[in-house]
């Protein structure tokens, strides 16, 4: 993966795992550690094809067990840390793990039949230093076996291979223009999308990466500044609550931001604004990915035409992408075609039929495709649903209430209704020193969209509440409205 830079003594990932001891690790250093990682691997057993699983917030030797075992032909399964016991368990077994890393305060997650590692001294004794001749994969060999958040059912084991990955890292640091002169903030858990999409961009162009072992608002903020990142990103819940720190923003020098990305759930135009006003030598970007299909197939047009605010962008080169739906030929389902998308689902035929047909992977996305060939995002089919007879959107009712003068973020979602099958809630941060009541953006939502829209009831939370890849709690939203302690007829000042 960074081949071309492995001898080079600049940093590749600052680790901020203890925020008192930031560690420095360079390339070089990267490059023997992995090898040690592989070799010690094979030491313990384990051959080409076998899985291992990572059960860890991010520290760097979460990026060399996962860049290690690849390297020894080894599929590393990374596992979310937010999910029950349970689910983890499940993950583990339906991969086959025969070993999974792991850290203290979360081995106790980990059954006792699948040998467990410890980062730590544990790890580095599993470590073999000395030379390693990496694994020569075939052009379906399984590169990586990330897990879907399950949100909708049981995790699905996503089998991506070696050559759809190499593929995605070099679309991805050529497009973006990443260079060895970049530094790019990760904050998002290592075991989604948007942070393995940045240590790939990132080390393939020999960039440097911060890595904080999770979000929080006041480090992230702080790094930007100290390490001079160009490159952030986040979901857009993360960004919102960046921007609402104002005055810590305001002590740092965010000049040197030049992009910041936006990906895994819908950005408001408001939102886009503000982050301009922000980080006003920056770009911001919504960035459209899926776990399955490559996992970016879309960034900029190439032509090189600049992108519309909103926009999540045009096809990639390699990258062939359509809508499917009777409604109209610039709006429906987006089915995309690339070498990175998905060989199949981990022992799930029926689904993997079901989402693969004739090479095209089928996203489950709702977009739609302007006259320049731009691509929108509209909503999920999952998310969409019926209230009375009409079709609803979340992220319409949400980009109707941001536009709101009190209104700084709002997440909107479905509740059961004996008349109309279902209507929408919605949950409202409101901006500081803002105020405003549920009647006055209820009515709001009526005199400036479609009535069936309007959301029946309005809370009124400091933050929206994050899940384990940071998007929004749902079910916890669920629990907190079924359990009454919410507030739902005033907030603000």
């Amino acid at each position: 993966m960074f081949a071309e830079h492995a001898h080079a003594t600049r940093p590749a990932i600052i680790d901020l795992y203890d925020p008192a001891a930031p560690r420095e690790i360079s390339y070089r250093e990267l490059d023997a550690a992995c090898n040690a990682a592989a070799r010690g691997l094979a030491r313990a057993g384990l051959k080409p094809g076998d899985r291992i699983g990572i059960l860890s917030l991010n520290r760097s030797e979460f990026v060399i067990a996962l860049l290690g075992a690849m390297r020894a032909g080894v599929i590393p399964v990374p596992i979310n840390v937010k999910l029950a016991a349970d689910a983890i368990i499940y993950i583990l077994q339906d991969a086959g793990a025969a070993l999974v890393f792991t850290e203290s305060a979360l081995r106790r997650l980990c059954p006792p039949d699948i040998k467990a590692v410890e980062f730590g001294a544990e790890f580095d004794r599993f470590l073999d230093p000395g030379p390693f001749t990496a694994f020569e994969p075939a052009p379906d060999s399984i590169a990586i076996q990330p897990y879907t958040s399950g949100s909708t059912g049981r995790p699905k084991g996503v089998l991506l291979t070696h050559f759809g990955q190499n593929w995605s890292r070099r679309i991805l640091a050529h497009t973006r223009g990443t260079t060895e002169r970049d530094v790019i903030l990760v904050a998002a858990p290592l075991y989604h999308k948007n942070a393995l999409n940045a240590i790939k961009q990132g080390l393939t162009a020999g960039a440097t990466l911060p890595l904080l072992p999770q979000f929080s608002v006041e480090r992230y903020i702080e790094a930007v500044g100290r390490y001079r990142c160009t490159i952030i990103s986040g979901v857009p819940t993360m960004m919102s609550m960046v921007l609402a720190r104002n005055n810590l923003l305001r002590s740092i020098d965010a000049s040197c931001v030049r992009t910041v990305m936006m990906g895994s759930a819908p950005s408001s135009p408001q939102l886009l604004r503000e982050l301009k006003t922000r980080f006003p030598n920056a770009e911001a970007l919504v960035v459209y990915g899926v776990t399955e299909g490559g996992p970016v197939p879309l960034g900029p047009h190439p032509d090189a035409k600049p992108r519309p605010a909103g926009s999540i962008g045009a096809p990639y080169a390699g990258t062939e992408a359509k809508l499917v739906g009777d409604a109209s030929p610039d709006e429906g389902e987006l089915a995309v075609k690339n070498p990175g998308i998905l060989l199949a689902y981990h022992n799930l035929p029926e689904d993997t039929a079901q989402r693969i047909r004739d090479g095209w992977y089928y996203t489950g996305d709702i977009c739609r495709r302007d006259a320049e060939g731009f691509y929108y995002f509209v909503g999920r089919t999952d998310d969409m649903f019926v209230c009375g007879g009409e079709n609803i959107f979340p992220i319409e009712v949400e980009s109707l209430l941001e536009r709101h003068p009190a209104v700084h973020q709002a997440y909107v979602m479905p509740f059961d209704h004996e008349l109309k099958g279902q209507v929408p809630y919605a949950f409202v941060v409101l901006r500081k020193g803002a105020a405003a009541s549920e009647d006055e953006l209820r009515q709001y939502a009526l005199a400036n969209g479609p009535a069936y829209q309007h959301p029946r009831r309005v809370f009124f939370l400091d933050q929206l509440p994050l899940a384990g890849t940071n998007k929004i709690d749902r079910q916890k939203l669920r629990n907190w409205v079924a359990g009454g302690t919410l507030r739902a007829v005033t907030g603000g000042a």
